[in-house]
């Protein structure tokens, strides 16, 4: 039975690997097979393929409930509920909409829409409203979170833009949005967001600070609900009924024992419940349930089979959770800790079963961090060994009971305060921390090199008395420095990062970096936090020789303020020293100056004459081995024509389309006297501006050069020294990537 159940759970997780989905017909076939292989007891086979099968029709149910190809892009008048716990800020509002409706057009199941300028939405009401859709998409970013992933795991079908509503039905049945509301009125000491997250899985509320301290310090898994939570109320539960029993306060006709279970697994429940019911929370109570029930029954429970019946029943309610790396991380910590733990001879004591522990995990959720490129806290030990218990011990109790005795004057409130309090304090030890040492966001390494790490995590992970376990600190070491991909002399990688209507390009020659913007920063949306300093640590760039602004425009230098604090720059360039002089130290763009890194050629150029903006854009060279890229900014045909007279119009073999590839840019003139092989356009998807104006796109092709589109391509980089093709990150094939949307037609 267990040689089943394992080979279940390898079926049901071959789905997160697939390229491609098998076709509808072929899983037909292999799963009559699967039922054919059952009566001659060849359980292991047909029950992979049984999960195979019911993985990859999952996946083929939620790409079939996306929104229509030709839907993409317009606005339609949508009739929907909202569902969920709905995100409020200053600027906008973010929510999913269920059930959505519209004239003669037939629309995803689910939805998820912002509103910039909106009025608060709350769950359960109903809204008219006018919505710009678009096609589940994301940024594609080298070894980055893979947005349009975590859509389809969702089974979100479409995003959209409010452009305006009316509420039709005020809320109904939410009793999640009603407890929040109640909650973020309390008086928490300035932590009610927190206790919102602590209590209701919602971490909507907490700002962009508070995450980076949770997450520099290791400690998300603490607000947001883990079944660490779970299992915790769960044994307080349990311990309270048998505490009752043993000292004779329990009523003597009903026996302890199943309703200590039943109350236990209730409250754990119902927790799961108030919390929304996530993938950890669904571990948690499947195993707790299974250890219940052996309880009750007086057998002897192994600490695997419990783990790998919930990893089971999580992906068989829901296949499609391996494509979230909470997933991964959730059941990776619980099997770190039986193999730890399980099977030792030996009784430690308290103390350093807690701490050990802590270690333990560190290294042991090491390689499935790198794997997912998510970032490492190198306080994590040390700050969990007292996070945990405060949070556990401290403000958890009074945080739940605080919420069930609310409708109680003064009581619920008063315990709520409280737990504020307590959470506060924890907030600014975890933020002095989180000053000291800063996550660590390692660089991209080979597969190799990561199983070689991965094998020395798993021997510090053995007893100690096991031969050659020692050998696991320099093989863990090659993890935290892994062999770097070097570029080679005399020429240049430059990648074109994926950062929506915006642009940031990085130059690295075999010494040197060189920043051509820094991506969109608007409000609260700051690219070049979330996507550009991500991608450079990936890229292993430890610090910026040169970060060169071409102008002041948010879409150009939003992001970089955020860049030049999260890594050292040498010196700043700016084509508009306006805003930058003062807080980023930048000089003015040169016409003429140039310099030389590794055998890689540079030069600049700007419009002295330009009237605006976008005319002064400092306009980049670089030259590799004969080999030219020319980088313009958002230049348009008038600081074009000023540049066919000077040094920079010559040849050029990559060309970036001036102004994201807008009607007043990429002239005629221009673009025969350059005679690219290509052009890349950086742009959003269904951006408002109409960027690439069909006629552009029109010219480039009639021209003979190669269009690479970041919305089709994703991020693009370039060998330049090689004279080869471009490399784009969507030609890594995923099942769950949408075929390249194509918007170029008049």
């Amino acid at each position: 039975m267990r040689t089943g159940m394992l080979a279940l759970a390898l079926g049901l997780l071959t789905l997160v690997f697939l390229p491609v989905l098998p076709s509808v017909g072929l899983l037909l076939l292999l799963a009559v097979l699967a039922l054919m292989l059952l009566p001659f007891r060849t359980y292991a086979l047909a029950f992979f393929l049984l999960g195979f099968t019911w993985a990859c029709a999952s996946a083929h149910w939620a790409l079939t409930d996306r929104l229509a190809p030709e839907l993409d892009g317009q606005t339609r008048w949508v009739e929907g509920r909202v569902v969920g716990l709905s995100k409020n800020t200053p600027g906008a509002v973010r929510f999913e909409l269920a059930d959505g409706q519209a004239r003669a057009t037939q629309l995803p199941s689910l939805m998820r829409l912002a509103w910039y300028g909106g009025p608060p939405v709350n769950s359960g009401e109903r809204w008219r409203l006018a919505v710009k859709l678009k096609r589940p998409a994301g940024l594609l970013n080298p070894h980055a979170f893979d947005y349009e992933a975590w859509l389809l795991a969702q089974r979100i079908g479409a995003t959209g833009t409010v452009k305006d509503g009316q509420l039709l039905r005020p809320a109904q049945g939410a009793w999640r949005d009603a407890i929040r509301q109640r909650l973020l009125a309390v008086d928490a000491q300035g932590r009610a967001a927190a206790l919102a997250a602590l209590v209701l899985g919602d971490g909507s509320g907490l700002s962009r600070d508070d995450w980076r301290v949770l997450q520099d310090t290791g400690t998300v898994h603490l607000l947001v609900i883990s079944g660490q939570h779970i299992g915790l109320l769960a044994g307080m539960v349990y311990l309270l009924v048998a505490g009752l029993a043993r000292y004779g306060l329990w009523p003597r006709r009903l026996a302890w024992l199943p309703w200590a279970c039943g109350l236990a697994f209730a409250a754990a429940l119902g927790y799961g419940l108030l919390a929304g019911f996530q993938v950890p929370v669904r571990r948690a109570c499947v195993m707790i349930g299974l250890v219940l029930l052996w309880r009750l029954r007086f057998r002897h429970l192994g600490a695997w089979w419990p783990l790998l019946l919930a990893l089971n029943a999580v992906l068989v309610l829901d296949p499609l959770a391996s494509l979230r790396p909470g997933f991964w991380l959730s059941f990776v910590a619980v099997a770190v800790l039986i193999f730890t733990f399980g099977g030792r001879l030996g009784a430690w004591r308290w103390w350093q079963t807690w701490t050990r522990a802590q270690w333990l995990i560190a290294i042991g959720l090491c390689p499935a961090l790198l794997l997912l490129g998510l970032p490492i806290s190198l306080t994590g030990p040390l700050t969990n060994l007292l996070a945990v218990p405060w949070i556990s011990l401290l403000v958890l109790p009074p945080a739940l009971l605080g919420t069930l005795l609310l409708p109680l004057p003064y009581v619920g409130e008063g315990l709520l305060w409280l737990a504020g309090g307590l959470l506060d304090v924890l907030f600014k030890g975890l933020a002095l921390a989180a000053g000291k040492v800063p996550a660590w966001q390692a660089p991209a390494i080979s597969l190799w090199a990561w199983g070689v790490g991965a094998l020395g995590a798993f021997l510090l992970l053995l007893p100690s008395g096991v031969p050659l376990r020692w050998l696991g600190w320099p093989m863990l070491l090659v993890l935290v420095f892994p062999p770097r991909s070097t570029v080679p002399e005399g020429m240049a990688e430059i990648w074109q990062l994926d950062v929506g209507q915006g642009l940031a390009m990085v130059v690295r020659t075999r010494h040197h970096t060189l920043l051509y913007d820094a991506g969109p920063g608007f409000g609260d949306l700051d690219l070049g936090e979330q996507v550009v300093l991500p991608a450079l640590r990936k890229l292993g760039v430890r610090r910026l020789d040169l970060m060169l602004i071409s102008h002041a425009h948010a879409d150009h230098a939003g992001g970089a303020r955020s860049v030049y604090r999260g890594l050292p720059v040498t010196q700043v360039i700016g084509g508009e020293r306006q805003g930058l002089a003062k807080v980023l130290r930048a000089r003015a763009c040169v016409s003429g100056e140039h310099w030389e890194w590794d055998g890689v050629r540079f030069v600049l150029w700007q419009w002295n004459r330009a009237g605006d903006s976008n005319q002064r854009s400092c306009v980049l060279q670089v030259e590799a081995g004969g080999e030219r890229f020319l980088l313009t900014g958002d230049i348009d045909a008038h600081a074009e024509r000023a540049l066919l007279e000077s040094p920079l119009a010559v040849a050029t073999d990559w060309l970036l389309a001036p102004h994201h590839g807008s009607r007043s840019s990429s002239s005629q003139a221009f673009v025969e006297a350059l005679a690219p092989k290509a052009a890349l356009i950086s742009r959003g998807h269904n951006n408002n501006f109409g960027h690439p104006h069909p006629q552009v796109v029109a010219r480039y092709r009639g021209l003979g050069v190669q269009v690479l589109d970041s919305v089709e391509q994703g991020a693009v980089r370039v060998r330049l020294g090689a004279f080869g093709p471009a490399e784009s990150v969507r030609q890594q094939p995923r099942f769950w990537r949408a075929a390249p949307p194509v918007s170029h037609s008049p």
